[in-house]
This record gives C-alpha cells, structure tokens and sequence, in this order.
C-alpha cells in the first residue's frame, strides 16, 4: 500500500521570502543616481591621469581638473552669472524651434505637396555651417540675444521637424484602422491618434537638439555681446587664463546635462505608456 504525501502549503524548503523592506529598496533606482556618479568619477580620474599623472598634455592646452576647480571658485562671481545667461539663452532659443519645428513637421505630414516643396530647402538650411552665420547674424540683427536666439534655433530645428513629422507618418496600422471604422474626422485623428503616438518620436527629436541649444547659444555669444559662458571663453583663453576657459566648458557641459534631463523627466511624466508598451532594458 503506497503512503500518499502531501506537500506542506506555504514557502517551499530552501527559499526564503525577501523581507518587505528589501522588496521596497529594490525598487528604488540606485542606478539612476550611482552610475552617473560613478561615471564622472571615472571621467575626472582619466582627465587627471591625462594631465597631471602621465603629463601627457600641456597645462597650457588641458589644465588639470584641480586648477579648473580653483578657477571656478575663484571666477565664480563671473562665471555664475554667465552661467545664468547662456542657460537663458539656450532654453529660449530651444523652446522657439521646438514650437516651430513641431508646427513644421507637422504641415510636412499633413501634406505631401509641402513635404516636396520644402524638405530640400530644409536639408539646404541645415547643411550650412552654422559659424559661418555667426558674424552675419550680427550685422543682420545688431547685437545682443537676437543673433544668439537664431543661432539656436538654426541648429536645434531640423531635427524636431524630421522626429515630428517622421512619427506622424507612421502611425500604427492597427490604430489607424481604429480611427477610419470610427469615422473620425481629420482633426480628431489627429488629436486622439496621430498625433500621441507620434509623441515618442517628437521628443526623440527634442532631445537630440537640446544638446545643440546649448551649443548654438555658445557659437551665438562668441559673436554678440552677451556676456555668457561663450563669451567669457574667449576673454580667459584671449589672456591665457585656460583654467577658467575649460571651467566655464565645464559649467557648460554640466548645464547641457541637467536641461537633458530635465527634459527626460518631462517625457517620462508625460508619456507614462511608453515604458508600458515597449521593451524594457
């Protein structure tokens, strides 16, 4: 007669239930703060070793990181204020083109005979080398932010026009089906449809040109009186002041990563099914 065991209800032999603390900690995004950190550790030790542990650069070309960190501090009462002014500069002139590039791509989508007419003259704009422009702007537009705030929106614009219109022609099959059985107007497609699945693909673009916002603000001042941190890198290099020219590049650098993320953070609060709906890493 064979003996009939029954498996004990709970928690099999050998595994332990993580405590709820632990569940908790586990969900908190460690990564998103310490590979960053760790990341700039890294940076920082390379560029010390670059300049200071092998000697393989001239101070005078690359100082080492403690002097730029000297100069900073000690030209903070300039550079600050720089900082301020070329951060303005940059998240105006981006939200420009990003208001024109999206109105943009979006009449590219709409119409195929606009799309012919202008994509070339577009892909023309945006081949021009934008340093080119910079003394021309001036005397176009006199100085102060003007030629600055063009400067910015020539770089950053064709890039949100491409991801606009881009997503907005490619809209899932499955989706647009949806709307044609429902009879949706052009407009309400457009509003329910179109137009949030293209989402992703807009803000693809947007930040692919905020990097290029701050680049175009820093090309700007070196030909306007502004007195950002592109202008004061050619006041410090013109006097071999070095240190404080790479300290405002570092003050830019450091600009151009929180308004990125800034940005990142607006798309994940706005398109919360994106991470949903797609594969995550």
């Amino acid at each position: 007669m064979t003996e009939t065991r029954t498996r004990p209800e709970g928690p099999a032999a050998g595994v332990v239930n993580p405590p709820a603390a632990a569940h908790g900690w586990r969900a908190i995004p460690v990564g998103d703060v310490g590979l960053p950190l760790l990341g700039l550790v890294v940076a920082l030790a390379c560029w010390w070793l670059v300049t200071t542990g092998f000697g393989l650069v001239h101070p005078a070309a690359l100082p080492p990181p403690q002097a730029v960190g000297d100069s900073m501090v000690e030209r903070g009462g300039v550079l600050m204020p720089a900082l301020g002014i070329t951060t303005l500069m940059t998240v105006a002139g981006f939200l420009l083109s990003a208001a024109a590039g999206v109105l943009i791509g979006v009449a590219l989508a709409a119409s195929r005979h606009l799309e012919r007419m202008f994509a070339p003259l577009l892909v023309a704009v945006n081949a021009v080398p934008k340093i080119a422009l910079g003394p021309l702007l001036v005397v176009s537009f006199g100085w102060g932010a003007k030629p600055v705030l063009t400067m910015v929106f020539l770089l950053c614009f064709f890039p949100i026009v491409l991801s606009t219109a881009t997503g907005l022609t490619t809209t899932p099959a499955d989706l647009a089906e949806l709307a044609r059985s429902l009879h949706a107007s052009w407009w309400q497609s457009f509003r329910k449809v179109r137009f949030p699945a293209a989402l992703p693909q807009v803000f693809v673009g947007l930040k692919v040109a905020m990097p290029l916002a701050a680049i175009g603000a820093v090309i700007g001042e070196f030909y306007s009186d502004q007195p950002g941190l592109g202008y004061q890198i050619l006041q410090y290099n013109g006097i071999g002041e070095t240190a404080t020219a790479w300290a405002a590049i570092v003050l830019i650098a450091a600009m151009s990563i929180g308004l990125y993320s800034l940005l990142y953070l607006v798309e994940r609060l706005a398109l919360p099914w994106v991470r949903a709906t797609t594969s995550a890493r």
